[in-house]
């Protein structure tokens, strides 16, 4: 029996969440996606829920288990979900964006199948199709350690999810409008914590969690917002930082801490105050326009208000990135920590390995043919009616896109731009130095799909060679998302061993849509199930790959 065929048989018995025993535990999901009305700023909107819910259902689940999470979309637009984090392990084909998958159509379903293998930590899932991440179907993804992995601080009370960012008003069919129109959709409109948004003295808000006293809890928190970093802070908390997307970390202690777009955490919060309420605060960064809300945290048993004397945020102008970026060059691996590691060649000693490329990405804002586009080193990059990776797999990539139109360094004049898939050639188990250097004068952040990476410096600036000697090289947190600070440079190093097809994009939706992405083709000269997985045999075919005969599979 087939393995997709093992799973549709127990995804028939299972209408929410159901563990059974094989090699590695499986968790089955069924989720319905759908509109809905929401409020997250308090004015009525069309929402994307799954499972009738917005944030969508939280999924909880172990080092190597199988996630399997059965797609229903009942929008009127194809849809897709990725899984922020998750490295996909030999298989870019659940990736979940565009450049990988077809669309899930209207009225149809797809299941997902991957394993979250060799990792901890907290992550999410999200929509990657149009403007959909404007609307909602994101949610909280937490990897807990096996039960014989040690972990570095003893077992909280309980754990919280929270995935917060700014949110329009304007519904996502609006946004999209504006953005074909070449137009940019401005500054959001507020701060959402869960779904919600929260004032000072608002005598009638229900609690986001609780806790007890003496206890210490868990708080995972995302950034899933579409262009704002955030600060947020725990009034009268402090926040023990233990872990950042996938790593366990020095565990330093913060008054208040930045999350930029697309950054996940943990910190833990011990309930050693006055039993009473307090203020979870959360403000944007680095915007003339400042934004903020609240959300009350309750003690158990507590008798009081909050108080409505706010902790105070960063500085939020010059001195307020220099203050950002020492908070970056705190974060350390805690290299004394049982967890998994991000590769083998890489886990301890990577300062000790010999770069063998050197891509050095520079993004641009500008306008073609009086429309707006973001790009990097001169591409802006446009979807193909067929997925990347499709075409590469089926040998038509020379009808869908062109290899290396992006060069690793930028053009003399990098704002006259190419529209056109942007790809990549990268070599199998190379060790790569990725620059990412900011020119304009707001903040970036940029995520690599399918692996972690070591964030080994953070500059104002240009980079040059000789700036290697401020690089990281002992104990660099390993991560999947790095901001980039306005005119400075950011400088990341991985090992290439995940072969697929991999998107390296800037974490700014709006600047997703209009082309500053490129997507990574790292492939196995092989053909080897020891390095891939073949195709999966449910996998939708769309454009130029459809009715082509399959290739042979990949063997050991």
């Amino acid at each position: 029996m087939g393995r997709m065929t093992f799973v549709a048989l127990f995804l028939c018995l299972s209408a929410g969440a159901l563990m059974v025993r094989a090699e590695d535990p499986y968790l089955f999901f069924e989720w319905k996606v759908t509109y809905g009305t929401i409020s997250p700023l308090g004015v009525p909107q069309q929402g994307i829920l799954i499972n009738g819910q917005f944030p969508g259902p939280k999924i909880n689940c172990t080092s190597n288990n199988n996630i399997v999470v059965n797609v229903f979309n009942q929008l009127d637009e194809p849809f897709l979900l990725s899984w922020n984090g998750v490295q996909h392990r030999k298989n870019s084909w659940q990736d979940g964006t565009l450049g990988t998958m077809c669309p899930i159509l209207p009225g149809t379903n797809f299941t997902y199948h991957f394993q979250v293998k060799d990792q901890i930590g907290s992550f999410y899932y999200f929509p990657t199709t149009g403007m959909h991440k404007a609307a909602g179907a994101i949610g909280g993804l937490q990897v807990h350690s096996r039960a014989l992995i040690p972990v570095p601080f003893d077992n909280p009370a309980d754990e919280y999810f929270v995935l917060l960012g700014d949110w329009y008003n304007k519904g996502h069919k609006t946004l999209k409008k504006i953005l074909d129109s070449g137009r940019s959709i401005g500054r959001p409109d507020g701060i959402q914590i869960n779904g919600k948004s929260g004032k000072v003295g608002d005598k009638a808000a229900e609690p986001l969690f609780t806790m007890e006293s003496g206890k210490t809890y868990r708080y995972r928190l995302c950034n899933v917002g579409m262009r704002t970093s955030v600060n947020f802070r725990l009034q009268g908390h402090t926040l023990k930082l233990v872990e950042m997307e996938g790593s366990h970390t020095v565990q330093n202690v913060y008054d208040s801490l930045d999350l930029h777009v697309g950054q996940c955490l943990s910190v833990l919060v011990t309930a050693d105050q006055a039993a009473k309420d307090y203020y979870l605060v959360v403000s944007s960064r680095f915007a003339q326009h400042q934004l903020s809300t609240v959300a009350i945290i309750r003690y158990v048993n507590g008798n009081g208000q909050a108080s409505p004397e706010l902790p105070p945020p960063p500085p939020n102008n010059t001195k307020g990135v220099a203050w950002s970026m020492n908070q970056f060059r705190s974060f350390r691996w805690n290299l004394t920590a049982s967890a998994a590691r991000p590769n083998p060649q890489g886990s301890y000693h990577y300062g000790q390995i010999n770069i063998t490329r050197t891509i050095k990405l520079v993004n641009s804002r500008s306008y073609v043919n009086g429309k707006l586009r973001f790009g990097l080193n001169g591409v802006s990059h446009v979807d193909s009616e067929t997925p990347l990776k499709l075409a590469e797999y089926f040998g038509a990539s020379d009808k869908a896109f062109k290899y290396d139109l992006i060069k690793d360094e930028p053009a003399q004049d990098n704002t006259n731009v190419i529209l056109a898939p942007s790809v990549l050639n990268a070599t199998f188990r190379n060790f790569v130095e990725i620059i990412f250097e900011n020119h304009e004068r707001t903040i970036q952040t940029y995520h690599l799909d399918g692996y972690s990476f070591f964030a080994v410096a953070v500059e104002p600036g240009r980079w040059s060679p000789e700036k290697r000697k401020n690089y990281n090289l002992l104990d660099a947190v390993s991560r999947n998302n790095i901001q980039v600070y306005p005119n400075s440079w950011a400088a990341i190093m991985t090992t290439l061993d995940n072969a697929g097809m991999w998107s390296l994009r800037s974490e700014m939706w709006e600047r997703v849509y209009l082309g500053q992405q490129l997507y990574l083709s790292v492939l196995s000269p092989e053909r080897s199930l020891r390095d891939e997985y073949n195709l999966p045999d449910n996998t939708p075919l769309c454009g130029i790959v459809r009715g082509l005969p399959m290739p042979p599979p990949y063997v050991i």
